[in-house]
């Protein structure tokens, strides 16, 4: 009897020494996978989460499933429209905004892959807006701050606010950049290869030519004219006799031979606010890249095609008007950085009339093509008047 007691009893005792063990080595267990308090107070989405699971754990099973149902749709449309604002986005220089971090995780073991909004930056006033050229009135209510329409074969004035103003043009200088390189009468067929000296280093944009590319000369001008390429501006510029330095003076001495008293350049791609000019200094070079016909023919094309030795690359124009078949459009050229605001110069025909339009410092991405629709329409009725709208009409400009 008392054996048989002692047996069950010692039983009992090893069942609750296992008992307690296995307590205790859970408990290590989850120490060392929980995650530390003062983490979700550093997190407040964290803990909101954590407060929105505690409230739904007290409401009834089935509105639950309806939130959890309506929270599958609202996440898989933000998706969506993250995808959408993701693809939206090209044009001269990149813009100020929302800025998106690639996040990268692993669920059974395949890879996913989200883009996640991180950050708001508004985009910093230009230079037209910090000097209060935009404040200047004008009969048709432009949103650009510059604007210069002039008649190409009488030089007379049609349209005028603040032409005299002194200004970053951003793109626009690729216009002087394609006339140096033409002027240098070097071979067009010459092959030219991006390198790491190609980048903006300055403002950091990105390109779709990637170090290594190998491109012709002439379709190296190409794509920097029509869709304003700034790795290949930059390696035209490399390849001028004489390098770099000698195609920057090359630049200033034309600018200064066609009579530009009011422009400056320092890059051949225009990603720098030191490149500045007037819109009555950018009309003589407009009207002075009209007269090579290349400059002509690659500012108006639609669309390209190139093949960089890894594999072939479509571009398009970035000046939606060359594809309206209403526009008579012989030269373009667009242009944007923080500082310049949206830019665009064009030599069009308008009634059998020949015209040279300036639009600087627009103030939205598609606001310049609406501004030279809306100078068109005017002249189409008849605005032949002249209109002066200068803050400094007459003055010696700035």
């Amino acid at each position: 009897m008392k054996t048989d007691m002692f047996s069950s009893l010692k039983v009992i005792h090893g069942a609750a020494r296992s008992t307690a063990l296995s307590v205790a080595v859970s408990m290590v267990i989850a120490a060392a996978f929980a995650t530390p308090v003062s983490a979700f107070a550093a997190t407040p989405a964290a803990t909101a989460k954590t407060s929105k699971h505690a409230k739904a754990a007290k409401k009834p099973a089935a509105e639950s499933d309806t939130k959890t149902k309506v929270s599958s749709k609202a996440s898989k449309a933000t998706k969506g429209a993250a995808a959408k604002t993701v693809a939206a986005a090209d044009d001269d220089a990149p813009r100020a905004g929302v800025k998106r971090k690639r996040v990268t995780y692993t669920s059974n073991g395949r890879h996913h892959s989200v883009v996640r909004r991180i950050a708001y930056e508004p985009r910093q006033p230009s230079v037209g807006q910090a000097f209060g050229l935009h404040e200047t009135p004008d009969a048709l209510m432009l949103r650009s701050s510059v604007a210069y329409v002039i008649d190409q074969n009488s030089g007379e004035s049609l349209f005028d606010k603040n032409s005299r103003a002194v200004v970053p043009i951003a793109s626009i200088t690729k216009l002087m950049t394609a006339m140096v390189v033409l002027d240098s009468k070097e071979a067009m067929t010459d092959q030219i290869e991006v390198t790491d000296e190609d980048r903006d280093y300055e403002k950091n944009t990105g390109s779709r030519l990637s170090v290594g590319s190998v491109l012709s000369r002439e379709d190296m001008l190409h794509i920097a004219l029509m869709a304003s390429e700034n790795r290949a501006a930059a390696a035209l510029s490399r390849y001028f006799p004489g390098g770099r330095p000698a195609f920057l003076a090359a630049m200033n001495a034309k600018a200064r031979q066609l009579g530009m008293t009011d422009t400056h350049f320092e890059n051949p791609t225009g990603l720098t606010s030191q490149n500045v000019s007037s819109a009555r200094d950018l009309v003589k070079m407009v009207n002075a890249a009209y007269q090579y016909p290349l400059i002509r023919k690659f500012s108006t094309d639609h669309s390209y095609e190139v093949y960089t030795g890894k594999r072939s690359l479509a571009y398009n124009s970035t000046n939606a008007l060359v594809r309206n078949p209403t526009w008579d459009i012989g030269l373009q050229k667009t242009g944007f950085i923080n500082e310049a605001g949206e830019c665009l110069v064009m030599q069009a025909t308008i009634h059998g009339r020949p015209m040279i339009m300036v639009l600087l410092d627009s103030s939205g991405k598609y606001s310049r093509f609406a501004d030279a629709t809306r100078l068109r329409t005017w002249l189409d009725n008849g605005g032949g008047e002249p209109r002066i709208t200068s803050a400094d009409a007459g003055g010696p400009g700035t």
